[in-house]
């Protein structure tokens, strides 16, 4: 008989079980598989070595886009970029030698990462530290953030908001700082916002200084920049924040595809999870 552990993974037993901490109910190898099967890690995700190729090329080459609000990018090339990226998802660089294909993205490196969170987010809610978090992904990772959100409260962290609200024009037009079950996120008033501009972190930051960001994006980018103890979350052709860490200016990025359906993360979660057992 199929054990529950193993039992297809229905949307209501997702919502029932799988964003809920439940140490030592799940193995390493159920983890994986489940990374593995909504492609946020896996041989094939969603970006090919031509397109992380030119993400990075973007990169070194100072696109603004690209800099996440970081400076010091630029001194590196990119086979010494694509190094790094390699060392945190787990692919030889030589890859980008052998013609076109898929970047792959090992699960257990990115379980190795959630749980490094992990370990920060605890210690940040046992000592009561003050919390943001904020997504540039609001198709992808705000379950995630929001899951997280609720389990550092519960064991006593604070997640604030600050900017709640603040309003500001660029070009492209309206923009907000808007907050999701304490995760903030870009709005245009009708729409959360996919973004990599540092700006409304910025301006969070105008407001208060946490004691921990966990972030992506311009977001995560911008309090790294400022200084602000910091975890995020990074996609293979999204380089600023792995070099960030090689320069020693953050610990944490967790190296997976950022944008598959939202539910699907919830492995992520789990390992995280384990740190408050």
């Amino acid at each position: 008989m199929q054990s529950k552990a193993h039992a297809p993974w229905t949307h209501e037993a997702r919502l029932r079980d799988v964003w809920r901490p439940q140490p030592g109910r799940y193995s390493d190898e159920e983890l994986a598989e489940a990374l593995l099967g909504c492609g946020a890690a896996g041989p094939d995700c969603s970006h090919d070595r031509t397109n992380v190729l030119w993400k990075v090329d973007r990169m070194v080459s100072g696109d603004p886009d690209g800099q996440f609000g970081l400076s010091r990018l630029t001194r590196f090339t990119a086979p010494e970029v694509l190094a790094m990226i390699g060392e945190e998802a787990g692919f030889h660089p030589g890859i980008f030698g052998d013609g076109e294909g898929p970047v792959p993205i090992d699960p257990a490196k990115v379980l190795a990462s959630c749980r490094a969170a992990g370990d920060r987010l605890d210690h940040a809610a046992r000592r009561g530290e003050r919390v943001v978090l904020a997504t540039g992904h609001p198709s992808g990772l705000p379950l995630l953030y929001m899951a997280v959100a609720e389990l550092i409260e519960e064991y006593g962290a604070t997640v604030i908001r600050p900017a709640e609200g603040f309003v500001w024009r660029e070009q492209g037009g309206r923009r907000e700082i808007r907050y999701f079950h304490g995760v903030a996120m870009l709005s245009d008033r009708a729409s959360t916002l996919h973004t990599h501009s540092p700006a409304a972190m910025q301006a969070m930051l105008q407001e208060a200084r946490p004691d921990l960001v966990f972030a992506d994006h311009g977001f995560a980018g911008a309090a790294i920049e400022a200084g602000i103890d910091t975890l995020s979350i990074a996609d293979v052709n999204d380089p600023a924040l792995v070099v960030a860490k090689w320069q020693g200016r953050t610990d944490t990025v967790i190296v997976m595809d950022d944008n598959v359906r939202p539910e699907t993360y919830w492995p992520c979660f789990q390992a995280i999870a384990e740190a408050f057992a």
